[in-house]
């Protein structure tokens, strides 16, 4: 299940991988599927733009689970398409639902009716929510983690960055990871390619910032995601950085039980 391209779901909005992790961490990934339920006939896309970043961020579930894996850790993740509803973004958000994506129209976004976006969020963002909240009360963690991936070209810019370590006004795990940004060959940049300022830090800010928890968000640019070996190196050397900033913060993590395994 780990490198498979599209979760089976079905009508799920949420899942937990993991749900017995004891780790004093959570991790989160919101956009982990492509996946659009069949009465929503994929939103009026073709195939190649289904498949595409604009649905979800490759390579993200993967990374996450690892890390869940290694760390005994509960990951919550979404279960369709980030088009469908974007669970990083509040309901009154204009991208919560878009009707463009990039360089993308998506038809079955376009003039939706104050009930039908009720409808979505419904369907998609608040049983997310719930979910991701219990987890949060029933872990206590010291830290909420995000990991997301990004597109190495955008809008036709071509972006340097390969790892994002993003954060809002509560910077402690983000200071602590950037001071181990020697774990890691990837190009690391604070609060790139995206940033406060761009809407994405909502969940850190209303599941994390809201209870105290120390958080982060974690952007990976994708085509360093597209093998099961790239997805392994990333996690290691997240792995790394993530212990080392874990135990700055003091909440030191213990050791992983057996090694990430290698293709």
């Amino acid at each position: 299940m780990k490198n498979s391209q599209k979760l089976e779901c079905t009508d799920k909005a949420v899942d937990v991988w993991n749900p017995e992790g004891r780790a004093p961490v959570v991790f989160v990934c919101e956009h982990a599927s492509n996946f659009f339920p069949p009465e929503f006939d994929a939103l009026g896309l073709d195939a190649a733009a289904q498949v595409s970043h604009i649905a979800w961020d490759p390579g993200a579930l993967a990374v996450a689970m690892g890390l869940a894996d290694r760390f005994d850790a509960p990951l919550v993740h979404a279960c369709a398409s980030r088009l469908l509803y974007d669970c990083n973004r509040p309901p009154e958000a204009a991208d919560a639902i878009p009707a463009r994506s990039e360089m993308t129209d998506v038809p079955g976004n376009i003039d939706l009716s104050a009930d039908q976006r009720a409808a979505r969020v419904a369907r998609f963002y608040d049983p997310f929510c719930t979910k991701l909240a219990a987890v949060l009360e029933t872990q206590n963690p010291a830290a909420m983690i995000t990991l997301h991936s990004f597109t190495p070209v955008y809008k036709g810019q071509a972006r340097a960055v390969e790892l994002g370590i993003l954060h809002d006004d509560d910077a402690r795990l983000a200071d602590a990871m950037l001071a181990h940004a020697d774990e890691t060959k990837m190009v690391t940049l604070r609060n790139e390619p995206y940033g406060p300022a761009d809407g994405v830090t909502h969940t850190l800010k209303l599941h994390a910032m809201a209870r105290g928890i120390a958080n982060v968000m974690i952007e990976i640019r994708n085509d360093l995601l597209v093998t099961e070996a790239q997805q392994d190196a990333v996690t290691d050397d997240l792995y790394r950085m993530i212990r080392a900033a874990m135990a700055d913060i003091g909440h030191p993590l213990k050791e992983e039980a057996e090694p990430c395994p290698k293709s």
